[in-house]
């Protein structure tokens, strides 16, 4: 009876363990989907690519973007910021945009796609 015992109680264990590997993957999952989503639009992923050159303020995305006005790039940062693929960083009168590890992570990818 005691080796029947031991098998049950491995047996859930190792159920829990896939089963919490699962919840991981699950999330990990979602959190890309969350970053994909970001970058979907493609005024986005433009600016994610010339971040990822150097950090730039808001008139350097507008000039770099072209048609781009400023008050459209800079709802733009604010989505990328909330999905914190960008930080700013205050210099004088103006914020300079960088990307994070995570949207470095994604402009590698972007990149490789874009080429």
């Amino acid at each position: 009876m005691a080796a029947t015992s031991t098998r049950t109680s491995s047996s859930s264990r190792s159920t829990k363990t896939a089963a919490a590997a699962a919840a991981r993957q699950l999330a990990e999952i979602r959190r890309v989907a969350d970053l994909l989503k970001q970058v979907s639009d493609p005024t986005r992923l433009q600016v994610l690519l010339l971040l990822n050159e150097k950090e730039r303020n808001v008139t350097e995305l507008c000039a770099d973007l072209g048609t781009q006005s400023q008050p459209a790039v800079s709802h733009h940062l604010a989505l990328l910021r909330h999905g914190r693929l960008i930080e700013p960083r205050r210099a004088g009168k103006h914020n300079y945009y960088a990307l994070t590890e995570a949207g470095r992570e994604l402009a590698k990818v972007v990149d490789g796609i874009v080429g």
